[in-house]
Protein backbone atom coordinates (compact mmCIF):
# COMPACT_ATOMS: atom_id res chain seq x y z
CA UNK A 1 0.00 0.00 0.00
CA UNK A 2 3.15 2.26 0.25
CA UNK A 3 2.17 3.42 3.57
CA UNK A 4 5.24 5.05 5.95
CA UNK A 5 6.94 2.72 8.54
CA UNK A 6 9.08 3.38 11.42
CA UNK A 7 12.85 1.70 10.28
CA UNK A 8 12.79 -0.59 13.30
CA UNK A 9 11.76 -3.56 15.22
CA UNK A 10 8.66 -3.67 15.74
CA UNK A 11 7.57 -2.32 12.68
CA UNK A 12 5.15 0.65 13.06
CA UNK A 13 2.79 2.47 10.98
CA UNK A 14 2.79 6.35 10.89
CA UNK A 15 -0.30 8.27 10.79
CA UNK A 16 -0.91 12.19 9.06
CA UNK A 17 1.05 11.30 5.84
CA UNK A 18 -1.41 8.60 4.00
CA UNK A 19 -3.72 8.46 6.62
CA UNK A 20 -5.11 9.17 9.82
CA UNK A 21 -6.94 6.82 12.43
CA UNK A 22 -10.52 6.62 14.59
CA UNK A 23 -10.25 5.06 17.75
CA UNK A 24 -13.00 3.52 19.88
CA UNK A 25 -13.46 1.09 22.03
CA UNK A 26 -13.53 -2.56 20.43
CA UNK A 27 -17.24 -3.08 21.70
CA UNK A 28 -18.36 -0.18 20.40
CA UNK A 29 -16.53 0.01 17.36
CA UNK A 30 -17.58 -3.59 16.05
CA UNK A 31 -21.21 -1.94 16.33
CA UNK A 32 -19.86 0.42 13.99
CA UNK A 33 -18.69 -1.75 11.27
CA UNK A 34 -22.11 -3.80 11.47
CA UNK A 35 -23.94 -0.67 10.73
CA UNK A 36 -21.11 0.80 8.15
CA UNK A 37 -20.60 -2.38 6.20
CA UNK A 38 -17.55 -0.49 3.70
CA UNK A 39 -15.00 1.46 6.16
CA UNK A 40 -12.16 1.06 4.64
CA UNK A 41 -9.20 -0.65 6.41
CA UNK A 42 -9.78 -1.21 10.32
CA UNK A 43 -7.68 -3.32 12.92
CA UNK A 44 -8.13 -4.45 16.21
CA UNK A 45 -5.61 -2.97 18.46
CA UNK A 46 -4.77 -4.76 22.08
CA UNK A 47 -2.43 -4.32 25.18
CA UNK A 48 -0.30 -7.32 26.80
CA UNK A 49 -1.46 -5.82 30.24
CA UNK A 50 -4.83 -6.90 32.10
CA UNK A 51 -8.01 -6.63 29.13
CA UNK A 52 -10.46 -5.80 31.99
CA UNK A 53 -9.37 -3.08 33.16
CA UNK A 54 -11.07 0.38 31.39
CA UNK A 55 -7.79 1.78 30.37
CA UNK A 56 -6.46 -1.34 28.71
CA UNK A 57 -9.59 -2.30 26.37
CA UNK A 58 -9.18 -3.57 23.44
CA UNK A 59 -9.83 -1.27 20.51
CA UNK A 60 -10.63 -0.63 17.08
CA UNK A 61 -8.83 1.55 14.69
CA UNK A 62 -10.88 2.20 11.77
CA UNK A 63 -8.99 4.09 9.05
CA UNK A 64 -9.29 7.50 7.26
CA UNK A 65 -8.19 9.91 5.20
CA UNK A 66 -5.15 12.09 6.30
CA UNK A 67 -6.00 15.13 8.31
CA UNK A 68 -9.64 13.48 9.77
CA UNK A 69 -7.82 13.88 13.04
CA UNK A 70 -7.95 17.31 13.05
CA UNK A 71 -11.54 17.38 12.45
CA UNK A 72 -12.52 14.89 15.06
CA UNK A 73 -12.72 17.53 17.53
CA UNK A 74 -14.86 19.79 15.73
CA UNK A 75 -17.29 17.05 14.39
CA UNK A 76 -18.07 16.13 17.49
CA UNK A 77 -19.17 19.42 18.76
CA UNK A 78 -20.92 19.72 15.75
CA UNK A 79 -23.32 16.63 16.16
CA UNK A 80 -23.30 17.81 20.20
CA UNK A 81 -21.21 14.58 21.17
CA UNK A 82 -18.13 16.80 22.55
CA UNK A 83 -18.40 15.00 25.64
CA UNK A 84 -17.29 11.48 24.57
CA UNK A 85 -13.89 12.92 23.55
CA UNK A 86 -12.41 9.90 26.22
CA UNK A 87 -14.26 7.05 24.22
CA UNK A 88 -14.20 8.11 20.40
CA UNK A 89 -10.36 9.69 19.23
CA UNK A 90 -7.90 9.85 16.81
CA UNK A 91 -4.31 9.38 15.71
CA UNK A 92 -2.77 11.64 13.31
CA UNK A 93 -0.14 13.82 12.48
CA UNK A 94 2.86 12.42 14.91
CA UNK A 95 1.14 9.11 16.19
CA UNK A 96 1.72 5.75 14.91
CA UNK A 97 0.35 2.53 15.57
CA UNK A 98 1.79 -1.41 15.59
CA UNK A 99 1.64 -3.34 11.82
CA UNK A 100 -1.54 -4.99 12.08
CA UNK A 101 -0.74 -8.53 11.26
CA UNK A 102 -2.96 -10.72 9.22
CA UNK A 103 -5.36 -13.46 10.26
CA UNK A 104 -3.35 -16.38 8.87
CA UNK A 105 -0.18 -14.90 9.77
CA UNK A 106 1.83 -15.44 13.52
CA UNK A 107 -0.02 -14.50 16.46
CA UNK A 108 0.79 -10.80 17.61
CA UNK A 109 3.62 -10.67 20.46
CA UNK A 110 3.61 -8.84 24.12
CA UNK A 111 7.44 -9.87 24.59
CA UNK A 112 8.97 -7.65 27.01
CA UNK A 113 8.48 -4.14 27.10
CA UNK A 114 5.73 -4.80 23.98
CA UNK A 115 2.66 -2.06 24.91
CA UNK A 116 0.66 -2.33 21.99
CA UNK A 117 0.11 -5.53 19.08
CA UNK A 118 -2.67 -5.61 16.24
CA UNK A 119 -4.49 -7.68 13.47
CA UNK A 120 -6.86 -6.54 10.84
CA UNK A 121 -10.04 -6.48 10.77
CA UNK A 122 -10.61 -5.61 7.16
CA UNK A 123 -7.51 -5.95 5.45
CA UNK A 124 -6.44 -2.84 2.64
CA UNK A 125 -7.90 -3.84 -0.38
CA UNK A 126 -4.95 -4.04 -3.17
CA UNK A 127 -5.02 -1.64 -5.64
CA UNK A 128 -7.33 0.66 -3.20
CA UNK A 129 -4.78 3.69 -3.23
CA UNK A 130 -5.70 5.08 0.77
CA UNK A 131 -6.38 8.36 -0.65
CA UNK A 132 -9.33 7.27 -2.58
CA UNK A 133 -10.71 4.92 -0.63
CA UNK A 134 -11.27 6.05 3.27
CA UNK A 135 -13.32 8.17 4.73
CA UNK A 136 -13.14 11.85 4.52
CA UNK A 137 -15.08 15.12 4.51
CA UNK A 138 -14.86 18.04 1.91
CA UNK A 139 -16.10 18.69 -1.76
CA UNK A 140 -17.35 14.89 -2.99
CA UNK A 141 -17.66 13.23 0.66
CA UNK A 142 -20.19 10.80 0.95
CA UNK A 143 -20.93 9.94 -2.85
CA UNK A 144 -19.40 6.69 -2.71
CA UNK A 145 -21.53 5.62 0.04
CA UNK A 146 -23.13 3.16 -2.37
CA UNK A 147 -20.32 0.10 -2.35
CA UNK A 148 -17.63 2.76 -0.92
CA UNK A 149 -16.76 4.21 2.29
CA UNK A 150 -18.89 6.79 4.25
CA UNK A 151 -18.29 10.09 4.73
CA UNK A 152 -16.31 10.83 7.98
CA UNK A 153 -19.05 13.09 9.46
CA UNK A 154 -21.45 9.76 9.09
CA UNK A 155 -18.86 7.72 10.29
CA UNK A 156 -18.49 9.80 13.15
CA UNK A 157 -21.85 10.07 14.36
CA UNK A 158 -22.46 6.21 14.26
CA UNK A 159 -19.10 6.22 16.33
CA UNK A 160 -20.04 8.31 18.56
CA UNK A 161 -23.79 6.54 18.96
CA UNK A 162 -21.90 3.51 19.12
CA UNK A 163 -19.73 4.89 22.06
CA UNK A 164 -22.28 5.94 23.85
CA UNK A 165 -24.39 2.83 23.82
CA UNK A 166 -21.63 0.74 24.79
CA UNK A 167 -20.59 2.95 28.01
CA UNK A 168 -24.31 2.92 28.72
CA UNK A 169 -24.48 -1.02 28.59
CA UNK A 170 -20.66 -1.41 30.62
CA UNK A 171 -22.46 0.98 33.35
CA UNK A 172 -25.31 -0.98 33.39
CA UNK A 173 -22.98 -4.69 33.95
CA UNK A 174 -21.22 -3.04 36.53
CA UNK A 175 -24.77 -2.23 38.51
CA UNK A 176 -26.04 -4.41 41.62
CA UNK A 177 -28.90 -2.77 42.24
CA UNK A 178 -31.69 -2.84 39.18
CA UNK A 179 -34.91 -2.35 41.78
CA UNK A 180 -35.11 1.50 40.57
CA UNK A 181 -35.74 0.23 37.02
CA UNK A 182 -32.81 1.60 35.42
CA UNK A 183 -32.51 1.23 31.51
CA UNK A 184 -29.24 1.10 30.19
CA UNK A 185 -29.82 0.61 26.59
CA UNK A 186 -32.55 3.30 26.66
CA UNK A 187 -31.30 5.72 24.03
CA UNK A 188 -33.23 8.90 25.03
CA UNK A 189 -31.84 12.60 26.74
CA UNK A 190 -31.94 11.62 30.27
CA UNK A 191 -29.37 8.86 29.14
CA UNK A 192 -27.46 10.99 27.74
CA UNK A 193 -27.31 13.63 30.44
CA UNK A 194 -26.10 10.40 32.16
CA UNK A 195 -23.38 9.72 30.55
CA UNK A 196 -22.24 13.25 30.70
CA UNK A 197 -23.32 14.30 26.79
CA UNK A 198 -25.45 16.30 25.16
CA UNK A 199 -29.52 16.15 23.11
CA UNK A 200 -28.59 16.62 19.70
CA UNK A 201 -30.19 19.14 17.86
CA UNK A 202 -30.50 17.66 14.81
CA UNK A 203 -30.20 14.38 12.91
CA UNK A 204 -28.25 13.47 9.85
Amino acid sequence: MGWPTTGGEPVELLAGLRFDLLEMPADAGYAVLRRLPCTGPVALLRTGRDGNRPGNRPKLLIFIAAGGAEELPGILEWLEWGALAPDLTARGTGDRMPAPAFPTGPAPSYGFGAREAAGWVRPPRPGYEAENSLPTTGPGAGIRDVGGAPDLVRLVSAAATECHRARLLRAGNAQTDRARGDQPLAFSNASRMSAGTRPRSLTL
